[in-house]
């Protein structure tokens, strides 16, 4: 056996968290269960991944062993890798036949008639997600087993879920094979990454809470109305409501999708009252703000509640679930008057 596959399946078994790499070598099924008792899970995780590789080692596991343990490491585990998605077109409005086999065929021999020096392998999910793992070489050196690209395809749906690695060169051979092997005319990258998958699955296939409700639901108001002091003023009272009902309008009334970051990149040109005479030249003004949180949108949404931002939010803020995208570029829009000039304020809680 391959000392490089034993290290390999050892740094794996490093990777998982000590209390769970009992449940994911059963999920592996390579190590049978009178092999798995005689290893002291009780041990330091380094103990344990030497147990694991001497185990592996007289087994003679192989590659596809190996690969197939990281891509059970990686389903259980998404949000260790930072995930984009990518929506592809048809021609037509016809929908094939999905054939799995004939998928993993052509999309094989569309990388391997650019590249020989790569290892592709394939796992199929209950959930009709198809879960692809790519090591590349170059035309002169072996895959490289660490350096991984990841994809995931639900079949009947022009979704694609991609995790590159770091030889971003190949992501075009990927896309193509893709594009052949499931039947498509083109794809492009959309502006939505996250590091949570889940939440990307979510947002595209719609399965959110989306913000339809205007009113409010009736056991909600008045548990709202229960907890105001009764010492508040009316004014008071309703401003509260404003707010409760227009987030509500904004966000919906469940849980958000989890995203961990929004960016919008500014492009305009600096403009100001030609009297004031500010620059001699007209340069361009870019500004790039991100946010970041654990639970970006779960955080958005308490802003206003908390008396952090006024209701309702923006819109560029609010629209980041509707539109399928966490990257923005606001370009100036053509004003009717060229003597105009933009003016953007802000307010001292919520920056934007």
């Amino acid at each position: 056996m391959d000392e490089v596959i034993v290290e390999y399946i050892r740094r794996t078994v490093l990777k998982i968290p000590r209390d769970e790499i009992m449940a994911v070598l059963q999920k592996w099924g390579f190590l049978s269960e009178a092999q798995l008792q005689t290893i002291n899970f009780r041990q330091t995780k380094e103990g344990i991944s030497h147990s694991v590789a001497q185990l592996c080692e007289e087994s003679s596991a192989d590659l596809k062993q190996a690969a197939l343990l990281d891509i059970i490491y990686n389903h259980i585990y998404p949000n260790k890798r930072v995930w984009s998605v990518y929506h592809m077109n048809k021609t037509g409005e016809e929908t094939d036949f999905f054939d799995f086999r004939d998928f993993k065929k052509k999309f094989r021999r569309q990388i391997q008639s650019a590249l020989i020096n790569v290892t592709i392998n394939f796992r199929e999910y209950e959930d009709n997600a198809i879960w692809i793992r790519i090591a590349w070489g170059t035309p002169y050196t072996k895959p490289n087993q660490y350096k991984t690209s990841y994809v995931v395809y639900h079949s009947q749906t022009p979704y694609v879920f991609i995790s590159a690695s770091v030889l971003r060169s190949n992501l075009p051979l990927l896309c193509q094979a893709m594009v052949v092997a499931s039947n498509y005319h083109d794809i492009h990258e959309m502006e939505l990454r996250s590091h949570c998958l889940n939440s990307l699955k979510d947002i595209v296939f719609k399965r959110y809470s989306q913000n339809f409700q205007t009113n409010y639901p009736l056991q909600e108001r008045n548990v709202l109305t229960e907890n105001v002091d009764l010492r508040i003023n009316d004014e008071n009272r309703s401003e509260k409501e404003r707010i409760y009902r227009l987030n509500q309008e904004s966000f919906g009334n469940g849980p958000q999708p989890k995203l961990d970051f929004a960016q919008y990149k500014l492009e305009t040109m600096f403009k100001s009252d030609p009297k004031w005479d500010v620059l001699e030249k007209k340069e361009p003004f870019r500004c790039l703000v991100k946010f970041s949180s654990p639970h970006l949108l779960e955080s958005l949404k308490s802003l206003a509640p908390a008396g952090l931002a006024d209701a309702p939010l923006s819109p560029l803020l609010t629209c980041i679930p509707q539109k399928a995208r966490n990257y923005f570029k606001i370009r100036e829009k053509k004003s009717l008057h060229p003597g105009s000039f933009m003016q953007i304020t802000f307010k001292d809680h919520c920056r934007v």
